[in-house]
């Protein structure tokens, strides 16, 4: 299959103040990460100038020469532009890029040619720029047969009928994913079973150490997925217990390869003890125990462990009305906080759950104040339309960061926390399932790249707003007309509410198909093991998980905990997770229960409407492969809101014999 250059598009510009600069560049040092920069500043130069750029090694920026216009790309010992930073200027008709590192080169060069596209003129180039999250990473469900877990854009590009793929796709890949300030990438699926095992062998070193070479060209550290038994299903072991000493020996000379082999590999992703995956708990040891004991044998290579906290019980009873998955994560945890080594760091979920259209924030983020954590969300749509759905993340992702722990008195957001702000961790950022596959637009649904661009974007950059990312994408994606950047804009910004109106109210989640989780079935996953329970009757609905409950609200800090606890102050949106609610409470709006949920399915339909009307404006506006593939999946999407509207009203209404006050249809 082939693949398109999305953000990377590079068409004719006509930002004519910026153009002279791109006739020549200089740089002053030379390594693999530089060299990529110059290729892209050439490209750059083809593609928005018509420009042969010319480049060469200069040992100092006052060589340049400054009669003429061009760009000077500068490593320096300047300090303060230590982790990635960037100082971009205009000196004597000469735009200079100023770095520590070549990484920071990389990412100013990227920042000039998204800012010349953008019709950024040159007297307003004058930034400093420093990535707010030391680890921007992405991780990839990919198996080794090409399948992707969760995947919706086709198959993997690195695996394929057990095989490592390496071509000019996953260069491009790199390109791409280093362009929005991604610096880490685990390439295989976190639930690592036979073949994949073997990832961590010789027998695929070849290909790892090609796509770890072009990897590091673009700053981008690999990452595995591991199999927490392969000491027995590789090294013949009769244990994997982690305090046993001939598993910890087996370990170290596993790992040795790979860290040899791949200078830019930076460690492994570990899921254990969660659903089915091996780990600590078969011996009776901690999670800290099991991490720590793999993060002994990379730490002399500087590799990190990073430890994935989706950990629950996942054979629970619906019948037992105490026992609480959302509490599990936390209660696994917590009091573990202080014992794991400095380069383990805790993966944690947005959500206590499963990246519902709206959950609470994990108390765990506020609740370990010793230990390195990132934040984990999922770009990959899984329970959000599953990129046949159009739902952009990035405002859901910025609630998220700034949501208060009040585990100090200052720098206590989620955002804080991760960034290594508040308890000064260097090992610390975000992490996203991502979205991406072998079609041809990478993300299956052409806007769905708005959130692989978004996530990127934000990661480095927290401080922008959900609408100036979705505008430098459309910009870079689609070109500069107002009309178009103005629509797109529109339909981006209206389509998470939207999707969560015709789908799961107030934040009870779940009520869709059990396994694949696309569509509506309200009671698909109601009796099941998995503790996803809404416990609708024909009186009430939700979960009471206050102090009297499950007790999950005591998990979070005052006075988040107080907010939760009553159904006056709790945050509607968030309602009924915490609470069970009878139909005919009223809600702030007037409404009771029962007609909010009727009346925001009808509305969410409403808003589909609306973006189809949208985007079928933009018609001879848009080259006509992208505007008819986005055109079908809207009218996919329009069609299975009326699905959503249908199959949830009906059940609520069947359930309560309730009727809808505004006297629509319902089956």
């Amino acid at each position: 299959m082939g693949f398109e250059k999305a953000w990377l598009n590079y068409c004719k510009s006509d930002n004519l103040s910026m153009q002279d600069y791109f006739m020549f560049v200089t740089y002053n040092k030379e390594d693999s990460i530089v060299k990529s920069t110059v290729l892209e500043l050439t490209a750059a130069a083809k593609g928005l100038f018509s420009i042969d750029m010319k480049s060469s090694l200069c040992d100092m920026k006052y060589e340049v020469d400054s009669t003429k216009k061009g760009i000077h790309l500068q490593i320096g010992d300047d300090k303060e532009l230590e982790n990635e930073g960037y100082r971009i200027s205009l000196v004597d008709e000469v735009i200079l890029i100023e770095a520590f590192t070549s990484r920071g080169i990389l990412y100013g060069t990227f920042d000039l040619i998204r800012s010349t596209i953008l019709r950024t003129d040159d007297h307003s180039l004058n930034k400093t720029i420093f990535p707010k999250n030391p680890l921007r990473m992405l991780n990839h469900w990919d198996n080794m047969d090409g399948s992707i877990e969760r995947g919706y854009s086709g198959n993997s590009f690195f695996f394929e009928h057990g095989e490592v793929i390496v071509n000019e796709r996953t260069k491009a890949y790199a390109r791409l994913v280093s362009s929005v300030g991604i610096n880490a990438v685990v390439i295989n699926n976190v639930n690592v079973r036979g073949i994949a095992t073997n990832l961590i062998t010789n027998r695929y070193i070849d290909k790892l150490k090609q796509i770890g070479e072009i990897f590091a060209s673009y700053g981008i550290k690999l990452f595995l997925s591991l199999n927490f038994a392969a000491p027995m299903e590789l090294g013949g072991l009769t244990t994997a217990d982690p305090l046993d000493e001939a598993v910890r020996l087996w370990w170290k000379e596993a790992v040795k390869l790979l860290f040899i082999e791949i200078p830019s590999f930076g460690g492994f992703l570990v899921k254990a003890d969660s659903e089915g995956r091996p780990g600590p708990f078969t011996y009776q040891r901690t999670h800290a125990e099991g991490a720590n004991m793999l993060a002994e044998v990379v730490k002399p290579y500087g590799g990190l462990i990073i430890w994935r906290c989706f950990v629950y019980n996942c054979k629970q009873d619906w019948r037992d009305t105490k026992t609480d998955r959302a509490r599990a994560s936390f209660d696994n945890f917590q009091s573990l906080d202080g014992s794991f080594a400095e380069n383990v760091i805790l993966q944690v979920k947005n959500g206590p759950m499963d990246f519902q259209v709206r959950e609470p924030i994990s108390p765990l983020f506020g609740g370990m104040k010793k230990t390195n954590l990132i934040l984990e969300v999922q770009i990959a749509q899984e329970y959000t339309g599953q990129q046949r759905h159009v739902c952009y993340l990035i405002p859901m992702f910025k609630e998220i960061l700034k949501f208060k722990t009040y585990c100090k008195e200052e720098n206590d957001t989620v955002l804080d926390i991760v960034s290594g702000n508040t308890y000064g961790n260097k090992n610390a950022g975000m992490a996203a399932v991502t979205n991406t596959g072998n079609d041809d637009n990478w993300t299956g649904h052409d806007l769905a790249a708005a959130n692989l661009y978004g996530y990127g974007r934000l990661s480095f950059n927290p401080d922008l707003t959900s609408e100036e990312i979705a505008n430098e994408w459309i910009t870079l994606t689609f070109g500069t007309k107002e009309h178009v950047i103005e629509y797109i804009t529109k339909i981006l910004m209206m389509s998470w509410p939207a999707y969560e109106k015709y789908t799961s109210p107030l934040g009870i989640g779940w009520m869709v198909n059990p396994s694949h989780h696309y569509g509506p079935n309200v009671d698909g996953y109601e009796y099941d093991r998995w503790g996803t329970y809404h416990k609708a009757d024909h009186t009430a609905i939700g979960v009471d998980r206050t102090k009297n409950g499950t007790g999950y609200t005591t998990q979070y800090h005052r006075p988040n905990q107080e907010l939760y606890e009553t159904p006056e102050t709790c945050p509607e949106e968030l309602l009924l997770f915490f609470h069970r609610i009878p139909y005919t409470y009223q809600l702030k709006t007037g409404k009771t229960l029962i007609q909010h949920i009727y009346d925001s399915h009808f509305e969410g339909v409403e808003d589909v409407e609306e973006m189809v009307s949208l985007w079928e404006e933009l018609k001879g506006k848009l080259e006509e492969v992208p505007y008819h593939r986005v055109l079908h999946r809207l009218q996919e999407q329009l069609e299975h809101s009326k699905e959503w509207r249908d199959v949830i009203c009906s059940y609520f209404n069947r359930k309560t014999a309730i009727e809808d006050k505004k006297g629509r249809k319902i089956y």
